[in-house]
């Protein structure tokens, strides 16, 4: 009786595997590092450390103590309600303009034009915007006079004012809904034509495929940017700076005046309120991820 010969793999040596050989292309990398190390993560870490030193850089909790003085939250109340109001309006006007350019009918040129005009709005902010603002609606600005000489309407006669909580707000809303419509404009393209055709022919008319179809599923998107466009309001400085002189106790503006005032000069007091305004944006940015999460789950 013959016997087949077995292979011996156990007693075989193992193969080997080639040496791998040194790659470049981390190299490729390196300046995104140094970039997130000099300007993401240092300063991050001078922030938090100098929320806890007083002026001789010894331990002290009473930065922190000092969030809770009158002015301090007199000026994240006010920055609060300033970036829920953009952030509200920003997002239903963008919304609607972004539904009308996606799915209104619109000539395919329009919807081009918008989307760069809001690309390039989105980005237009601090002393240029400010600058703008007055010059077209400040009290001797271009529309302001034009009304006024042509209508005898003097806009600043009806209590309107450029330098107040409804100006800054009127200028924030330029660069709050275009960024609305560059967000929104992709979960409105991906609302699948066979959930309206579905809902059409099992009866449903537009409005309520919108009500129990497309808005449950855009709900979390919609939400989801708002709160990036409250974020985006919360943290400005430049530009409220520049158009109010300092004149709104924003928190941004109380900031600057803690680290480089000559009078309110308190760079520990500073540092703690840029951890508060860290510690919400934080916040903002995980309900932003969360929303965004939820959305995908239906628009893939």
């Amino acid at each position: 009786m013959s016997h087949v010969a077995m292979p011996e793999t156990q007693n075989a040596p193992l193969a080997s595997s080639p040496p791998r050989e040194f790659s470049w292309a981390w190299v490729g990398v390196v300046p995104f590092f140094i970039f997130a190390i000099a300007f993401m993560l240092w300063p991050a870490v001078s922030l938090f450390t100098g929320s806890f030193q007083d002026r001789a850089g010894n331990f002290t909790l009473a930065n922190i103590a000092g969030l809770f003085q009158p002015f301090v939250l007199n000026a994240y109340w006010l920055s609060i309600q300033i970036s829920t109001v953009t952030a509200v309006a920003g997002g239903l006007f963008g919304f609607l303009i972004a539904y009308a350019v996606v799915l209104g009918g619109l000539p395919r040129g329009v919807r081009t034009a918008m989307m760069t005009f809001s690309g390039v709005a989105s980005n237009f902010a601090g002393v240029p915007l400010a600058f703008a603002f007055i010059a077209t609606v400040g009290r001797v600005g271009f529309m302001t006079t034009l009304l006024k000489d042509l209508f005898g309407w003097n806009i600043y006669d009806t209590g309107f004012n450029l330098y107040s909580f409804a100006g800054l707000t009127l200028t924030y809303l330029y660069f709050q809904f275009p960024l609305m419509i560059l967000i929104i404009a992709p979960a409105l393209d991906g609302l699948k034509r066979e959930w309206r055709e579905a809902s059409e022919n099992l009866g449903a008319t537009t409005w309520e495929y919108w009500r129990y179809i497309a808005l449950p599923i855009l709900l979390p998107s919609i939400l989801g940017t708002m709160i990036l466009l409250f974020g985006n309001s919360f943290g400005a400085y430049a530009t409220a700076f520049a158009l109010t002189g300092g004149s709104l106790n924003l928190v941004t503006i109380v900031i600057g005046a803690q680290i480089r005032g000559d009078v309110l000069n308190n760079p520990g007091l500073g540092y703690a309120l840029a951890l508060g305004m860290v510690v919400v944006m934080a916040v903002c940015i995980t309900g932003y991820t969360w929303m965004q999460r939820r959305t995908e789950r239906w628009l893939r």
